[in-house]
């Protein structure tokens, strides 16, 4: 499980360090997330858990005349985000906690995730709160990871580790997975406040490795990003030498001659705000 304050220190610091692969990982999730928020007529947005603002730049450029606002509680994410809008002067970047985020002067149309939301340490409450802080008829767009059986780069990466090393995910509980359960996502949202809630099950390639060598860079990436990361970080040095040379045959079967490419299963969850 990742705490919130990990996210606003080390976390958070490492994922805004690496926000151009993390970025290229979910290109293929950005663009279904894209497509559906394209749909319908916009005039503001909120990006939560927006990270270094990959989605509200992306939307920005595509919507020049929509006042979008990114949060998110890192401060390093934030700072990468807003190094990235220099020339996107529709788009800004807060740094803000969705469980307590308000505005009397901003209502979105739209409010927005890229898994920005599996890390809430209350996601009820911050659901409610995005609710009540909704426009009218407000809609509600968010990707996260289905079961860890369904994602086999997780999979694959956590079969590398020592025993009870990585835990089993459970269902509403920050972590990557603690969205999985469709029945519990909806029982939230619907308490929350919200209705309408559809789940769409999306696949796509989790692009780990890409470049002259993709393997190194796949492999350098698991190293700082993800639950492999979290579990090397605290192994002794021999334990580490031998995951790492277990972890390098593992991309290297996934390698297709320019790619590490690895499946990984989402929902994009669709939800409405009351009129």
């Amino acid at each position: 499980m990742v705490e919130p304050s990990e996210w606003e220190g080390p976390v958070g610091a490492k994922w805004a360090q690496e926000w151009r692969r993390t970025d290229r990982s979910f290109a293929g999730l950005t663009d279904r997330l894209l497509g559906i928020a394209r749909t319908g007529a916009l005039s503001s947005v909120l990006d939560i858990g927006c990270g270094a603002g990959e989605l509200s730049l992306a939307l920005g450029r595509s919507h020049p005349h929509v006042e979008i606002v990114g949060i998110d509680i890192s401060e390093d994410l934030i700072a990468a985000a807003r190094s990235r809008a220099a020339h996107s002067p529709n788009v800004r970047f807060d740094i803000a906690d969705a469980a307590h985020w308000r505005s009397d002067i901003f209502r979105p149309d739209l409010l927005m995730s890229r898994h920005g939301v599996m890390f809430f340490p209350e996601p009820a409450a911050a659901f409610g709160n995005l609710c009540r802080s909704a426009g009218p008829a407000a809609r509600l767009i968010f990707s996260c990871f289905r079961s860890i059986e369904e994602n086999p780069w997780a999979t694959g990466l956590i079969e590398l580790l020592p025993p009870g090393m990585c835990p089993p995910p459970l269902s509403l509980v920050p972590g990557p997975f603690a969205f999985a359960e469709q029945d519990a996502v909806m029982t939230m949202l619907g308490e929350a406040g919200w209705s309408g809630i559809e789940f769409e099950a999306i696949d796509f390639a989790y692009i780990a490795g890409a470049g002259n060598n993709a393997v190194a860079d796949a492999k350098a990436y698991f190293l700082k990003i993800g639950p492999a990361a979290r579990a090397a970080a605290t192994m002794e040095a021999a334990d580490r030498a031998a995951f790492e040379q277990r972890l390098e045959g593992f991309v290297e079967r996934h390698f297709d001659g320019s790619l590490v490419a690895l499946l990984a299963g989402a929902w994009v969850v669709t939800a409405r705000a009351p009129t």
